[in-house]
């Protein structure tokens, strides 16, 4: 069984490749659920989640126009409340002309499109783009780690080659791209990352290298990581003999990460805006 033609790349699933090329092959070719939790204690992780979840479509709907007080109604669990509070707060003070939350856009990139979900984008037509990604772990991602994500890579990449039609038809220069990564727990701090043409032409190559790297690789040609680090979440370990028991909640940044994105099985394809060119 090989990659699908039609297959659709998101960060998530380059993400999981350059993590372990294994479990790309278990996840997205072989399509195989695997029983197993990723983080423990599993309540704790999973109310974590749902938080997380809930957090991202209050927000969401706030975007829309719903006010404030009609929304935080909802807030009941103390994590959540004060991630709510903190957005009414401190939300973010760049805007755009243009709004445009939950935002999916895709592009080709060797031969297979390549998707990105963004949480939200500020936009002024000609002039700035500013990507937001809301984060409710439990502390900062540190920068560095946020900096090597293909999260990071892949949004901006996206937005430079699909934005052009919301920018009033005119091209997206890398140098009007920046990503803000909002975290929920400290909205004082959030990180940012702009962007510049050598970035852009950087990206370019990178992706469509990667990509064509799984595309061509052979069907028994998707090894185990080499860095064990990455088995401890994963729920294939035990299927690959990396382990048993999940790692710890407390203590790791990828359990930490609320991965909101639609990524892998769970895009919705046909509410992808597709940029042909």
């Amino acid at each position: 069984m090989t990659l699908a033609p039609d297959f659709q790349f998101s960060q998530g699933s380059l993400q999981d490749y350059v993590d372990c090329p294994r479990r790309f092959q278990l996840r997205y070719i072989m399509r195989l659920a695997w029983p197993a939790v990723q983080a423990e204690p599993v309540a704790e992780y999973e109310r974590h989640q749902q938080l997380g979840q809930t957090f991202h479509r209050m927000v969401h709907q706030h975007l829309l126009g719903v006010p404030v007080e009609s929304l935080s109604r909802f807030a009941t669990e103390p994590d959540l409340a004060r991630w709510w509070q903190h957005y009414v707060d401190d939300r973010p003070a760049e805007v755009g002309a243009a709004r445009y939350p939950e935002l999916s856009l895709s592009t080709p990139v060797a031969g297979y499109r390549l998707v990105a979900k963004y949480d939200l984008v500020a936009l002024t037509p000609g002039k700035q783009a500013i990507i937001f990604d809301w984060k409710t772990a439990r502390k900062p991602t540190p920068r560095n780690w946020l900096a090597t994500r293909l999260q990071t890579r892949v949004y901006r990449y996206v937005w430079v080659c699909a934005g052009t039609h919301l920018n009033n038809g005119l091209p997206v220069l890398p140098e009007q791209v920046a990503m803000v990564y909002w975290f929920a727990e400290l909205p004082h701090a959030p990180e940012r990352f702009p962007y510049n043409a050598d970035g852009y032409a950087s990206d370019a190559a990178y992706l469509t290298a990667l990509i064509e790297e799984i595309a061509h690789r052979p069907e028994g040609d998707f090894p185990l990581t080499g860095n064990e680090r990455h088995c401890r979440y994963c729920p294939y370990r035990s299927l690959c003999e990396r382990g048993v028991q999940a790692g710890d909640f407390s203590v790791s940044e990828e359990a930490l990460e609320t991965e909101l994105d639609g990524l892998g099985l769970d895009i919705n394809f046909e509410q992808i805006a597709e940029i042909e060119f």
